[in-house]
């Protein structure tokens, strides 16, 4: 059984103090992606998943928020990472209440890690942590 949890953050206040646990991240998503139908998940299940992915998303957002932000404004790795972030901004504004939402929201949260390890390999971990304010 794993000690870890995914917090639920809608307003990303926790998003500074805690890393993204990708691996825990990248499990609820694959068990959220492998619904096939409502009907394989209690409603209150779908609420809660949609809870857990939304926290997740707003965690990751923030890191590829923070990686974009140290690149140049004409950067085209940034401007990609702003439309994701708006595409985050989005959806993590609609209440999650159906699976094909949670579906989403699991897919939004792959699209964020994918962009974050670009901007990470654009941004070293050393020199971000060097440029901060």
């Amino acid at each position: 059984m794993s000690t870890h949890h995914i917090p639920y953050d809608p307003d990303g206040r926790l998003a500074a103090e805690l890393p993204p646990d990708r691996e825990t991240h990248e499990q609820l998503v694959r068990t959220a992606l492998a619904w096939s139908s409502p009907l394989d998940v209690p409603a209150d299940d779908v609420v809660q998943v949609g809870h857990l992915l939304a926290g997740a998303a707003h965690v990751v957002a923030e890191e590829v928020r923070l990686h974009a932000d140290r690149l140049a404004e004409d950067d085209g790795r940034r401007l990609f990472a702003e439309l994701i972030l708006q595409e985050a901004d989005g959806q993590l504004s609609q209440p999650c209440t159906s699976l094909h939402r949670v579906q989403s929201r699991a897919r939004l949260i792959r699209a964020l890690y994918g962009r974050l390890d670009r901007l990470q390999a654009a941004v070293p971990a050393d020199e971000a942590a060097g440029t901060a304010p």
